[in-house]
């Protein structure tokens, strides 16, 4: 399998891209908008057919770059049925699979961080946008979310994986790429197997985050796909 995961610094966002090496049918998650042309360089360079494009949320710290690939190489975008999108998009919902080439992508619906938030599950790695970082989670406090939710989900369909399952994250602000299940398992100051559900709903209260700075932009824009 051909695998590039790409950063974007200014929002510390990771973009994956997943391909089979065969057929050169291609996936993408989480596209940044002011990435798009090294995205489609990239593409271009590896000979990749882009099937999809999926979103792991609605994001409200960046634009996605979906809109502008999807309209440059006719992939379709999916993400979850939840979301209140303006315009043609593939709904996704749990248990839902993404095949390309020999390769399938399982849908995980992890509502908690937002209330479109999913999984993408393989054989052996999950993309798990900012529901599960490594060492960290995403905030809870807008966009319908839920600590609770999140807890929950973290516990029923992420920490049930095998613990060498490989961690890929939306989002990493310490300079980590990857984890592993069982580490967070173990290591996840929020989320480890010893922290209670009331003392984890108490950590995201106290935490008084201030709002995203692209939040006002980012929200609006990602509702029409990022299409600005």
């Amino acid at each position: 399998m051909i695998f590039q995961q790409l950063f974007e610094s200014e929002s510390s966002t990771f973009t994956y891209i997943l391909a089979d090496r065969v057929t050169r049918e291609a996936v993408m998650i989480d596209p940044v908008l002011e990435k798009v042309d090294r995205d489609l360089q990239l593409i271009k360079e590896l000979d990749l057919k882009l099937l999809y494009i999926l979103e792991t949320h609605v994001h409200a710290d960046h634009i996605t770059g979906a809109g502008k690939i999807a309209d440059a190489t006719g992939a379709q975008i999916a993400l979850s049925s939840e979301a209140n999108i303006e315009g043609s998009f593939k709904a996704l919902k749990e248990g839902d699979v993404i095949r390309f080439g020999q390769y399938e992508i399982k849908v995980l619906t992890t509502p908690g961080h937002t209330n479109s938030c999913l999984c993408f599950l393989m054989s052996d790695r999950v993309f798990t946008g900012d529901t599960l970082m490594i060492r960290a989670n995403g905030r809870t406090d807008f966009q319908e979310g839920s600590a609770k939710s999140l807890y929950e989900n973290v516990r029923t369909k992420l920490f049930v994986l095998p613990d060498e399952t490989l961690v890929y994250p939306a989002h990493d602000y310490k300079g980590f790429t990857s984890s592993t299940i069982g580490d967070e398992k173990k290591h996840n100051v929020r989320l480890n197997q010893q922290r209670k559900l009331e003392d984890f709903v108490q950590i995201m209260a106290d935490l008084k985050l201030p709002p995203p700075k692209k939040l006002d932009v980012a929200v609006p824009a990602n509702l029409k796909l990022g299409r600005v």
